[in-house]
């Protein structure tokens, strides 16, 4: 698995998505240490592909996201898409979803998301993982 092909000096095209499966993310996560960023999409969602197109490549949100996340879109059509579709409930597109290495949630929202709004998303994420992990 390799992340998506950012060219030199060219940082700020967008989100660093694995390419990979969920396990692969899974064990990245592990690995170093960070929660998992899921975009739980499909080919024919309208707000999905205006996720990518804008919400996704703004600088200060792909920043934050490549830094603390290790980041994985699943068309929930294909590969692991149907079977993470029951293991989250997701029946609404997009779905995007912050788990713990082990695959637990963490949080998630439903529908497109503002730049802004996507970084609280994070944060809150960011917080509610580092209290999951301290908890017995």
């Amino acid at each position: 698995f390799s992340l998506s092909a950012v060219q030199p000096g060219n940082e700020t095209t967008g989100i660093n998505f694995l390419i990979g499966t969920y396990k692969e993310a899974l064990a990245e996560a592990k690995k170093q240490n960070k929660l998992v960023f899921i975009d739980a999409y499909t080919t024919w969602c309208g707000p999905c592909k205006m996720l990518t197109k804008t919400t996704f490549t703004y600088k200060n949100v792909s920043q934050y996201f490549n830094e603390h996340f290790i980041n994985l879109a699943v068309d929930m059509e294909k590969g692991d898409g149907p079977a993470l579709s029951a293991k989250y409930r997701i029946t609404h597109f997009p779905t995007l979803l912050i788990t713990d290495a082990e695959g637990n949630r963490v949080t998630f929202t439903v529908g497109y998301i503002q730049p802004d709004d996507l970084l609280g998303f994070g944060e809150y994420g960011m917080q509610r993982g580092s209290l999951m992990a301290c908890a017995p």
